[in-house]
């Protein structure tokens, strides 16, 4: 959908509630920033928006999975990126005990997946069928994981979804996490360059997934049932013998913020992001090495008929 039409559909999303009440201008509302580029780009455009509407805005770095009660308790005001197939069950808990709020889905169309640049289907013969996998785990091993291949997983703090579905799949694989987001870049570009082997835990949106032709093995469909029922799937005896459940991404704030920044959290619930917006935003940040506030900066001044509407349509 063109931006154009995005902020006409916005706007009118929005104007069903009509201009809320400000709340406490005086008083900085908190986003969450977490540990990935995406997420720093949609929340500074969020913020963006709350600044253009009249208040303080304060980007607070914060852990991705351990953020929940710091929302509840009302030191953080809102995330606005979280995936519905890596978040931590403390996100329901403070939920079911009302500190935590959800506001809406942000817009993107995700998928998480075990992943490899393109070249190495020809080191695996079979790929992208997970079975392979089976077959030439060998072929991926490092010293660090001998006999086994490596896998290199998420950010420990991000949780262990690469290393669930080796153990589900029963698959010779030892799953490593990655230090960071640019941990898990660097393994992309130098396998890349190299044209060596790689087995990866990853997601799209993200702009590396069309720069190194990044491809997603094909897992037995993720249904409710595999992550419950040991009996469903290819292993009788574990869960997750699947891929991730079909992922959502939403935003969620601290329960108190509608009565303190009411116009803010109609803001905030009716802010979307598309992924044809974020992704090239992304690479400006990790390839061109722009700062995310310029990149953001720039979207803004360019895209007003995308967002100025949800603002117009809360405040005024």
């Amino acid at each position: 959908m063109k931006s154009t039409a995005l902020g006409v559909a916005f706007a009118c999303m929005a104007g069903i509630a009509g201009a809320a009440e400000m709340g406490a201008v005086d008083e900085p509302i908190k986003l969450a920033v977490n540990e990935w580029t995406g997420q720093h780009v949609s929340t500074h455009i969020a913020g963006e928006m709350l600044k253009a509407a009249g208040y303080k805005v304060e980007y607070v770095t914060a852990g991705y999975m351990n953020m929940y009660q710091a929302m509840a308790d009302g030191e953080i005001h809102g995330a606005m990126e979280i995936w519905s197939s890596n978040v931590s069950d403390e996100y329901a808990k403070q939920v079911e005990a009302g500190g935590v709020a959800e506001l809406g889905d942000l817009g993107l169309d995700a998928k998480e997946g075990i992943a490899y640049p393109a070249h190495v289907a020809e080191m695996c013969p079979g790929l992208p069928a997970w079975e392979a996998l089976k077959d030439c785990a060998q072929n991926f091993a490092t010293a660090e994981t001998l006999p086994a291949g490596r896998l290199v997983d998420y950010p420990a703090d991000w949780g262990t979804p690469g290393a669930d579905r080796m153990t589900g799949l029963e698959l010779p694989f030892k799953a490593v996490p990655a230090g960071s987001e640019g941990a898990l870049i660097a393994e992309l570009r130098a396998s890349t360059d190299k044209k060596s082997p790689l087995l990866i835990t990853f997601w799209q949106p993200h702009w590396a997934m069309s720069a190194y032709d990044v491809q997603f093995v094909d897992l037995p469909v993720g249904e409710a049932a595999c992550f419950e029922d040991p009996a469903w799937g290819p292993n009788p005896n574990a869960v997750n013998d699947c891929d991730f459940a079909p992922t959502r991404i939403f935003k969620a704030g601290w329960s108190g913020m509608a009565d303190k920044w009411p116009a803010a959290t109609e803001i905030l619930t009716n802010y979307q992001l598309s992924v044809e917006d974020q992704q090239p935003l992304m690479g400006k940040v990790d390839v061109d090495g722009m700062s995310v506030e310029e990149v953001v900066a720039a979207w803004m001044a360019e895209n007003e008929a995308t967002w100025k509407p949800v603002v117009d349509a809360a405040t005024n």
